[in-house]
């Protein structure tokens, strides 16, 4: 297994925006690499849009009815709780098994704590989400890394990519519609890295991008290949999305320096997936949310003695800029369920890549992790959790060694109301384009309520430790020779070009 493609598995897996919050990006969260990268890479690929799945899609699971006076509030995590299967078997064909308890925690959350096998693995066959956050910030996966069972953590990733591929097969016909209705045009933006790291802050990339819409296609013609919060990647590279194809053909990336091609599917291997499930349970458990809660936007100002607010041009366009105050990134780090060996082995790992090196330097093999030993039986009862004031509930699982920070970012946004584009088409352009990672943060990040107009200039956090800066340069609407949506004959075909598409 090469080191670039090991690498990629310590990517990705991050969690998703609830309610009133952004995520730094991608799936859910799993584990970080040592020290704190985001993680999962191959695993995120289900996330982004990589066709059909090859598992039958099940209707999502249902919301819970209304408790009815001869039962309590939440009945299905009471089986749970208590290990019974046989209830559980009988309620789930008629509650919803998708709900939250009064501490945010999902009958799957609960049966991955307190290590209920047989009852996480029928809400699993009954499709239970495991896309889904407590009141705490961890998913059921990231709970089953903790417990430290690796056929749980097996079955919960699997189901994890099934559910997310389905997820895009959802969205793919109105995302094709909004295409479909959208003027074609030539975009133009450019992406600025910075870091209060000043290490980080020397090696960090720009790149320019250049986006052709025509009809239900789109081409991204990019340099910055890959990239993570230690490393980039740069090249040559277009990223094409031909609608008109089958979902298994829809997405291609061309390498215009090697002139090859691949096909991004999601088919992953179970040795891949076997890999995947040693990385996370060898690495931290990581948990990011960028809260917009207690956002505001106040409006820049500009001169020494007579303030006034401030107007500039942005590329073409006249734009008003505003300071955007209350962003704050909280992130939380577990480790529990690692040896010392493995602190030790990770945090050399970081250091060596923060020097430039990589991991075939490390000679890292990920050894295959057996199952920990399970952590203490559970003596809290039904009534004392369920009971408990909100926000304070009993742990449940392995004892947590948790190290948590919060980081609040100053940014500035500029806003035109003379930019062609509005914000709901620019999320059409890029949810198709969101397996390239930093283009899925700018596109969490503008689904916030932002000022009038287009944000054609705007900070943005990618990880813990680096924003970006992103510049929409040039917008117009043209037409297009068909050829650029195609691949150039003279390309051959290589499967194993980009490890972790």
């Amino acid at each position: 297994m090469t080191g670039e493609k090991l690498r990629s598995l310590r990517r990705d897996h991050k969690p998703s925006k609830e309610d009133g919050d952004l995520l730094a990006a991608g799936e859910d969260e799993a584990a970080a690499a040592p020290g704190g990268a985001f993680t999962g890479g191959k695993g995120g690929r289900a996330g982004g849009h990589r066709g059909p799945g090859a598992h039958r899609h099940r209707p999502p699971a249902r919301a819970a009815p209304p408790a009815g006076p001869e039962r309590g509030p939440f009945p299905v995590h009471e089986c749970v709780f208590k290990g019974d299967v046989r209830r559980l078997s009988a309620l789930i064909r008629t509650q919803g098994i998708a709900q939250k308890d009064s501490h945010g925690n999902t009958p799957l959350h609960l049966a991955v704590m307190l290590g209920h096998k047989e009852c996480a693995h029928l809400l699993l066959a009954h499709n239970a989400p495991v896309k889904v956050k407590n009141a705490q910030g961890w998913s059921p996966l990231a709970e089953a890394i903790s417990y430290g069972d690796r056929q749980m953590i097996s079955a919960l990733l699997r189901k994890l990519k099934q559910q997310s591929r389905e997820s895009v097969e959802e969205k793919r016909p109105r995302l094709l519609k909004a295409l479909k209705e959208l003027g074609d045009f030539y975009l133009e933006l450019h992406w600025d890295f910075q870091s209060w790291v000043p290490l980080l802050s020397r090696i960090l990339p720009s790149d320019a991008c250049k986006i052709h819409k025509q009809g239900i296609n789109i081409r991204l013609d990019t340099t910055l290949i890959d990239f993570t919060d230690m490393k980039c990647q740069r090249g040559d590279l277009s990223f094409i999305f031909n609608g008109d194809a089958a979902p298994s053909e829809s997405f291609v990336v061309l390498d215009n320096e090697q002139k090859v091609y691949q096909r991004i599917h999601h088919e992953e291997s179970e040795m891949e997936t076997e890999e995947e499930v040693d990385i996370l349970m060898s690495s931290d458990i990581y948990s990011a949310t960028l809260s917009t809660k207690s956002i505001t936007f106040t409006r820049a100002q500009t001169g020494w003695l007579f303030r006034e607010d401030k107007t500039e041009r942005v590329g073409n366009f006249l734009a008003d800029f505003y300071l955007v105050n209350g962003l704050v990134l909280e992130s939380r780090k577990r480790r529990e369920h690692l040896s010392e060996e493995d602190i030790l082995r990770n945090k050399a790992i970081m250091e060596s890549l923060s020097k430039g090196g990589n991991l075939m330097e490390q000679n890292f093999e990920p050894v295959r992790r057996q199952s920990l030993t399970p952590p203490s039986p559970n003596t809290i009862s039904w009534e004392e959790y369920i009971s408990a004031e909100s926000g304070k509930a009993p742990h449940l699982g392995r004892e947590l060694v948790c190290k948590e920070s919060k980081k609040t970012f100053k940014a500035t946004i500029a806003m035109s109301q003379e930019f062609p584009l509005g914000i709901e088409s620019l999320l059409n352009v890029l949810e198709v384009i969101a397996p390239f990672k930093h283009f899925n943060k700018l596109r969490e990040f503008v689904q916030m309520k932002l000022p009038p107009g287009f944000p054609v200039k705007l900070d943005i956090p990618v990880f813990p430790t680096i924003t970006a800066t992103v510049t929409f340069q040039e917008f117009r609407y043209d037409e297009f020779d068909d050829s650029i949506f195609t691949i150039p004959d003279d390309y051959k075909e290589d499967p194993s070009r980009f490890p972790d598409l």
